[in-house]
């Protein structure tokens, strides 16, 4: 009788995803102490990486964990640059572990501190999030992040610290409903945090970058607010709506008074009249750009356009 083959996927009860793009200069310390960490668990685990279309030699760095813990490390790799929280879906789409525990490749977000969130889904919530009790970021990455907290909290109205760590511990359950939406937006903690009915939010520790520089810039941040904004809720529509019938009846008010005015023999130059127009031409030309967002997220819906290519990925086949 044929021997039955011995399946290099048993056993694992937990699942690191961690997105890479450009980091080349971390992946050899991040993945010592990341596989000491992982390896004093006492849990089966597997880490996937996600190479977001690298273009420094950070593909390289990958392949020789990969030779070197082939046993537990796993790399799939774009053909391309989808962005941080595309590459953390599409780590999604391949974990097989219980719990599915997210990571930044920058060391910002030590890796020590998992064996903390997967005490407290051990303890029996669904979704820990970690939120950075004292950072290390610049003045503008700080107050940025701040900003775009206070923006999710008014839009979504989901109870979240720090929505910007992506040190965080998920139940498998959570993961497949994310993988399962396909929605458009790729806020991937705000989109978790529909699916969790116990989360919680402890204190992480947050150190400085241990190479290279960060990949967001103003434009990246001012997107993860349109994100924000259209991916969760009516909210811009509802206050546009507000702001034109707020608009219409003034520019009825101001019309009756600049006719009394004519009539009257009062009237004075046209410089009012531009400033309104301007005023009325901006607010016009912002709801439309907003209203452009959601037809946008329409068409990628119905025309359902991959959001991602995956050129090669590096794993232990069955023995």
């Amino acid at each position: 009788m044929q021997k039955a083959k011995k399946s290099v996927h048993a056993h694992i009860e937990v699942s690191v995803v961690i997105p890479v793009f450009n980091e080349q200069e971390n992946i050899a310390q991040l993945g010592a102490r990341l596989l000491k960490i992982m390896d004093g668990v006492r849990k089966g685990y597997e880490i996937i990486f996600v190479d977001d279309g690298s273009r420094d030699e950070t593909p390289q760095e990958l392949r020789k964990l990969f030779v070197r813990r082939s046993d537990v490390v796993r790399v799939v790799t774009f053909n391309g640059n989808y962005g941080q929280y595309v590459a953390i879906l599409a780590g999604f789409g391949y974990v097989r572990g219980d719990v599915v525990v997210t990571l930044d490749a920058d060391l910002q977000n030590p890796p020590e501190e998992i064996p903390n969130l997967l005490k407290k889904i051990d303890d029996g919530y669904d979704l820990v999030g970690g939120y950075r009790a004292k950072r290390q970021d610049s003045f503008f990455r700080t107050y940025a992040s701040r900003t775009i907290n206070f923006i999710r909290a008014k839009a979504t109205g989901l109870e979240m610290k720090d929505h910007g760590c992506m040190l965080r511990a998920y139940k498998k359950f959570i993961v497949d409903e994310v993988v399962k939406t396909r929605e458009t937006s790729t806020f991937i903690t705000a989109l978790a945090q529909k699916f969790a009915g116990n989360p919680i939010d402890i204190p992480v520790a947050h150190d400085e970058r241990a190479a290279g520089g960060s990949k967001y810039n103003l434009y990246k941040l001012i997107r993860i607010a349109f994100d924000l904004l259209t991916g969760f809720s009516l909210a811009p529509l509802q206050i546009f709506t507000i702001i034109g019938m707020v608009i219409s009846f003034l520019s009825g008010v101001y019309f009756f008074v600049e006719l009394f005015k004519k009539v009257i023999g009062h009237h004075h130059g046209y410089g009012l009249h531009f400033a309104f127009v301007f005023l009325l031409l901006s607010v016009i030309i912002l709801g439309v750009g907003l209203l452009g967002e959601y037809l946008g997220r329409a068409y990628f819906a119905v025309c359902q356009h991959p959001r991602f290519v995956i050129r090669e990925v590096l794993e232990k086949k069955d023995e």
